[in-house]
């Protein structure tokens, strides 16, 4: 199936996507000076480069919005009613060793939900993007046009976050649940340590994504998070809860079942939280 789209938001956020992920492309291989951050985190000259040809994009075509980007921060009006959360390299350590499993992020919130978003796989040509309403891929070559995203269970295959940070250990730890009977009777572990895994769910690649963390308007997560949500994922926190609320992290997964299947599988981790299955009404958690 293919869709034709005008220019909006949804098409900026490509564009500005596609902008990060060229200069991703380009710097690839060559020897990047490293940039130290907390925690033993760090950024390359890749991360920095991609992350201002995305503001150029942005900033060009609109001036006015606010952006919280990785590696610059925030930048404008800090009430601003629209802005744009950007990562520019998300999956660096896989980047600077060689490994060409990465995402370039940009999401649009204006006003109480991210309204445009894209995920690019440099490598892959890929885009994956969201106007609010559908999902969508479009790949180079195709002159523009567009497949809707369709998730599916069928694969199996269940990404894990294992990188920090882990606000809700020890509790609660991803990496449990490649221990868990339960999960390695029903599924299939893989640690792709980028969040275009996430965006791999809405496209029926992966079964379901699974990370701890606050991903309350996340540079690394909005974009993922509002793909899935647009493409009829099932997508909470941990106890099943809204991702911006509770205790946090992710959970997202082509389907209910397998949404359920994993819920129950961590719940055995946290036998006293409270639990919410898919299709029941969030009403607060203590």
């Amino acid at each position: 199936m293919t869709i034709e789209h005008s220019g909006d938001d949804a098409q900026l956020a490509v564009r500005a996507a596609q902008s990060g992920a060229s200069v991703v492309r380009e710097m690839y291989g060559s020897s990047l000076a490293r940039y130290a951050k907390d925690a033993g985190d760090f950024a390359t000259a890749a991360d920095i480069a991609a992350e201002q040809a995305i503001l150029d994009v942005l900033r060009a075509a609109r001036p006015e919005d606010a952006v919280t980007g990785e590696e610059s921060g925030t930048t404008g009006d800090a009430a601003a009613g629209r802005r744009w959360l950007v990562d520019p390299l998300c999956g660096t350590l896989n980047y600077a060793a060689r490994t060409p499993l990465v995402a370039v992020n940009v999401a649009l919130r204006a006003g109480a939900g991210v309204t445009a978003a894209a995920s690019a796989d440099p490598f892959s040509g890929e885009v994956f993007w969201t106007d609010g309403a559908g999902a969508f891929v479009r790949q180079d070559g195709r002159d523009g046009r567009d497949e809707e995203l369709t998730p599916s269970a069928d694969s199996r295959l269940v990404d894990v976050n294992l990188d920090p940070p882990f606000p809700n250990a020890p509790d609660f730890r991803a990496a449990q649940l490649l221990s868990s009977p339960a999960f390695m009777a029903d599924f299939r572990p893989r640690v792709v340590s980028s969040t275009v895994a996430v965006a791999w769910v809405a496209a029926g690649r992966r079964a379901a994504y699974v990370t701890d963390g606050h991903q309350s308007d996340s540079v690394h997560f909005a974009a993922g998070i509002a793909l899935c949500e647009a493409a009829g994922c099932v997508v909470t926190g941990i106890h099943g809860q809204p991702v911006d609320s509770g205790a946090g992290g992710l959970v997202v997964a082509a389907d209910a079942p397998t949404h359920s299947a994993l819920l129950a599988m961590i719940k055995d981790q946290l036998p006293d939280a409270p639990y919410l299955l898919a299709g029941e009404r969030f009403t607060g958690l203590p």
